[in-house]
């Protein structure tokens, strides 16, 4: 008897080959939010090696390099760094999108009172930056390069998070995570408005045609991705003829995937409560009642996370252990010269990041609070949002990809040396400050002192 229920536990669950056992610790790996920061920061100090090295000129040129079709007099090509800046980023704005998109359905964002918190500090971190850059650079060569200082880095932000541990709140992380997403989202509003060509209305006209085609077959019922993907790439090729920049493709595609899922636990459970064993006979081939019922059974399983959660689950290995870093390898290359540190456009680009940031983040928060729109966790005090304000300042990747279309190449390497010392300056300095805070909460309020001795009463 035991025997058997030996047997049966086994038979619960999905057998294992050689290489799931190989899979299996990547995949926790994967999960750790931190390791995608560490990951990013590799690539980060590989690119700066190689562009202070004696092979600076050939990482240079292999960044140039132009890649594409042509057929005849046709041409479609570009430089390796504009497919991965131009078409691999579409997915990291998709994969925002995705997330932004399940906040507003299902998560904190659900809430408006909550989202307004992280709208408002997300717009103040946006706002005074570029309030603060354009004093400093109004009427000169940079003035254009406003945009770069909008941006928030999310995967450096929750990997110095990560760091902090228990330390902190969860209430802290999802303010955040909250804030980057909303602020990532307007850093691309920001290239599309500010930093795109000019419009070729047919073009805009053929994308909302194939935007149409996409939400109609959503109506209909198609649910197999690749052709989405398909006629997401068509939609991709149309921004990128019409002007506007072809990353905003992204965001749009990303909003418009469904949040919600296709079949509920109640559905699923008696979709299974009807799976019946195989045939015993293995060689049996052709359509059989078991075999519909199996096939249901793994649709309705697969169909009870909604899209957003399975293309967000798909992708996100893929965006921040390849796209990200390759993002960075390919940008953040240049010569390293600290004579270049008092230069007006790097110390505009570090003020905006490393004072602007947590400014616009706690003024805008406070006011938001403050006139009722918005309401705070208990166990979020102004102390942490000010030290999450300072890591706000870690602007990395995305001021990276908004430098690289707001500046000539003369003033590019004198922007991303301020990236850089900001968000090193903005890192440490709320990582050390959010220490600070953690430590000062742990401490006990008061020093327990012994009791006062009282005198014994008289006989």
């Amino acid at each position: 008897m035991s025997l058997d229920r030996q047997d049966d536990s086994k038979l619960a669950h999905l057998p294992q080959e050689f290489g799931d056992r190989l899979t299996g610790p990547l995949s926790r790996f994967l999960r750790i939010e931190a390791a995608g920061g560490v990951v990013l920061l590799l690539f980060t100090v590989a690119a700066l090696a190689l562009s202070n090295s004696p092979w600076a000129q050939l990482y240079a040129d292999a960044w140039e390099m132009r890649v594409g079709l042509q057929a005849g007099p046709l041409e479609y090509a570009r430089s390796s760094r504009e497919w991965i800046n131009d078409g691999l980023m579409t997915l990291f704005f998709f994969l925002v999108a995705l997330e932004l998109k399940r906040e507003l359905v299902l998560g904190e964002l659900n809430n408006p009172r909550m989202a307004a918190l992280s709208i408002a500090a997300a717009l103040g971190g946006m706002l005074v930056p570029a309030v603060l850059y354009l004093m400093l650079q109004w009427d000169q060569p940079g003035q254009h390069g406003w945009g770069t200082v909008m941006a928030t880095d999310t995967a450096f932000v929750i990997g110095c998070l990560a760091l902090l541990g228990t330390r902190i709140p969860q209430s802290l992380r999802v303010f955040m995570l909250s804030l980057a997403i909303v602020d990532d989202l307007g850093a691309i509003l920001v290239v599309a408005i500010g930093y795109s060509g000019q419009i070729a209305w047919g073009m805009v006209a053929l994308a909302a045609l194939g935007l149409a085609i996409v939400r109609a077959m959503a109506l209909v019922g198609f649910r197999g991705f690749p052709i989405y993907f398909l006629v997401g790439g068509l939609i991709w090729l149309a921004v990128d003829a019409s002007g506007i920049h072809a990353t905003v493709t992204g965001v749009i595609l990303g909003l418009m995937t469904p949040a919600r899922r296709w079949v509920s636990d109640a559905r699923l459970y008696a979709i299974l409560g009807q799976v019946v064993a195989h045939p015993s006979n293995e060689e049996e081939s052709g359509d059989t009642r078991d075999r519909e019922t199996l096939q249901a059974a793994e649709i309705a399983a697969r169909e009870t996370l909604s899209p957003a959660e399975r293309l967000g689950i798909a992708l996100h290995p893929w965006i921040g252990f390849v796209v990200m870093p390759l993002f960075a390898f390919a940008n953040a290359g240049l010569p390293l010269s600290f004579g270049e540190l008092g230069n007006s456009v790097t110390l505009a680009v570090f003020v905006g990041f490393a004072i602007g940031k947590p400014m616009g983040v706690l003024t805008f928060s406070w006011l938001a609070v403050r006139s009722g729109i918005a309401t705070r966790p208990p166990d979020l005090g102004w102390g942490l949002m000010a030290g999450g304000g300072l890591l706000a300042g870690i602007g990395f990747t995305m001021a990276l990809f908004i430098a690289n279309l707001a500046f000539a190449k003369i003033l590019i390497d004198s922007a991303k040396l301020g990236i850089f010392a900001a968000s090193v300056f903005s890192a440490v300095a709320g990582l050390a400050f959010l220490m600070w805070m953690s430590a000062r909460e742990a401490a006990p309020s008061a020093t327990p002192t012994a009791a006062p001795r009282t005198a014994p009463p008289a006989p």
